[in-house]
Formats: C-alpha cells, sequence, structure tokens
C-alpha cells in the first residue's frame, strides 16, 4: 500500500492541537461518567441516557446558532455525518449494556483497545505510516490500561464479546470522521452524534420503562451532558486536525482522569500495580513526543535546499 506523502499530512502544529484535543475529550468524557455514574444509583439506564442526550443536543444546537453553523443544519442527514452518528449510538447503547454484566475493570480494558484499531485501521484505510514508536506506544499504553483496571478472567464472555464489538464500532466511527467533507462544521458533526444517541435511547425507554427523578438528577444529567457535548466536539476536531495513529494512544489519559477523580471524591488511593500502570501511560505518552520531535526534526531537514 502506498505511503502518505509527507506534504499532505497534518502539520506538527496541527498534530500537536490534536494531541491536546484528544486529552481534553478524554477528561471530559470521565467527568461525565463520573456523574452519570452516580446519577444511575436512582434512574434507569436508557432514561438516563436519553435525558443526557436530549440536553447535550440542546446545548449543542445553542452552540451551533451562536456560530452561525445552523445554515449547515441540514448536513446531519449528510449519508456519512448520519452513518457516523448512527455507529457511535450503537457503539455506545453496546459498551453500556456490556458494562452493566461485567465487572468494570474488564469493560474498561477492553474499551481502552480502541486505540489498536484505530492505529491498524490508520495503516490499513488511511495510508498512515505507524512506525515501531507509534506502535510500542500504543501496545505500551495498554499495558498500562490493564495494570491499572486489573480485569478478571472471569469477566470474558459473551458480554465481553459485545463490548468488543461496541469497541471496533468506536475505532470505525472515529475513522468515519476523517472521510467527512471538511466543508462541514465540526459542531454539526456532533449535533447529529448527540442526537442519533438520543433517539436509540429513546427507543430503548419504550422497552423499560419511565421513572420519577428528582430536580437534582436532572442538573447533574445537565452538568453531565455540558462535559459529554464538550467530549464530542473534541473528539471529532481532533480526528480531523492529526494523525490518527499518532493521537491513538493519547486516549490512555481517560485512566490518568479517572484516577485523579477517583482519588479526589472517593479518597481512591491507587495499588502497587495501578502506580506501575501510571507510569506506563506516562511513559509511552512521552516516548510517543520524543519520537514525534525527532521525525518532525528529520523531516525539516530533508525539506532544507542543498
Amino acid at each position: 500500500m502506498s505511503s502518505q506523502p509527507l506534504s499532505s499530512r497534518p502539520s506538527a502544529a496541527a498534530n500537536g492541537r490534536a494531541i491536546a484535543t484528544m486529552m481534553g475529550a478524554m477528561g471530559c468524557f470521565v467527568l461525565n461518567d463520573a456523574l452519570v455514574k452516580h446519577v444511575s444509583q436512582s434512574m434507569p439506564s436508557a432514561q438516563l441516557i436519553f435525558l443526557r442526550g436530549l440536553i447535550a443536543s440542546v446545548l449543542v444546537l445553542l452552540v451551533a446558532h451562536r456560530l452561525g453553523a445552523l445554515r449547515q443544519a441540514g448536513a446531519v442527514l449528510n449519508p456519512r455525518v448520519a452513518l457516523r452518528g448512527a455507529v457511535d449510538a450503537c457503539a455506545t447503547m453496546m459498551y453500556l449494556l456490556s458494562l452493566f454484566q461485567l465487572p468494570i475493570g474488564n469493560a474498561t480494558a477492553i474499551n481502552l483497545a480502541a486505540p489498536l484499531f484505530m492505529t491498524v485501521f490508520a495503516v490499513l484505510f488511511m495510508d498512515e505510516r505507524a512506525g515501531m514508536a507509534r506502535w510500542s506506544a500504543v501496545v505500551l499504553g495498554f499495558a498500562g490500561v490493564l495494570c491499572v483496571v486489573q480485569p478478571s478472567g472471569e469477566g470474558f464472555s459473551a458480554w465481553a464479546l459485545l463490548c468488543l464489538l461496541g469497541t471496533l464500532f468506536h475505532a470505525m466511527r472515529d475513522l468515519m470522521t476523517r472521510r467527512i467533507d471538511p466543508a462541514i462544521p465540526s459542531i454539526i458533526i456532533t449535533l447529529a452524534t448527540a442526537l442519533a444517541v438520543t433517539v436509540l435511547a429513546g427507543c430503548l425507554t419504550l422497552l423499560s420503562g419511565w421513572q420519577a427523578f428528582a430536580l437534582r438528577d436532572l442538573a447533574l444529567l445537565g452538568v453531565a451532558a455540558a462535559f459529554l457535548a464538550s467530549g464530542y466536539f473534541l473528539l471529532v476536531q481532533c480526528m480531523r486536525a492529526g494523525e490518527v495513529s499518532l493521537t491513538a494512544p493519547f486516549r490512555y489519559t481517560a485512566v490518568l482522569f479517572a484516577m485523579l477523580l477517583g482519588y479526589a471524591i472517593w479518597d481512591e488511593v491507587p495499588s502497587g500495580w495501578a502506580w506501575l500502570g501510571v507510569a506506563l501511560l506516562v511513559g509511552s505518552g512521552l516516548y510517543m513526543l520524543h519520537s514525534e520531535r525527532g521525525r518532525t526534526r528529520a523531516a525539516a531537514l530533508d525539506a532544507q535546499p542543498e
């Protein structure tokens, strides 16, 4: 397969912004998960996801209006945008359904295998060149995830396969983001995703029923929706700006954010294995950044006239 021409690859600055937005997206998703976990103790899951999605959709609509992007709101029906939203909604439901049946460590470890799939897809379908540094960072980071979450053997079952399928769908979603017309604003893609998840969750509430809820829970879901919508938008920006195989390992920062949140709110002190995992995660990120700086310098030298 032919390699992607150097001139058509994202610049070092664009890759740097993509890495920053990936880390920001992971932080938003972790904060959303913490709030949803709290509310889920008193609200059916489908109802929770529907209400959160409804609020997120309204928030994204307001932002799109403020940005003047609603003129292109019809783009949510663009086949690639709509398909991406549908794939994202299915991936979300697969992950959540499996999460309810699996030990959380197993589900987390499977879901964070996404960078491995993303790197493979980027090489196979996007002509990206993922050298030894990128593959090493992905594998090293995943080893760190396993050290932190320490999945148990009994958790691997048909539900684990469903979780793995959801992870594959998440990787496909990110690959599809790169195929969307750059003229379509990222906020419109974000809106399509929020609407797709909301519609699917709304259909599931017809099966699971509806339950009264407190205004406090609704307020918490409003905050969670703000973090969710922000995470959606930042992830879209990341996938459209930087190289997939470069930014994929930085998805592992979700584990670091989760550990910090667990310590700050629930006084959860990491074990020795968890600290080893943190070291591997941080090391994989630093190694990737160091390798990328060397790659950028080498490309700049090659571009200089003799």
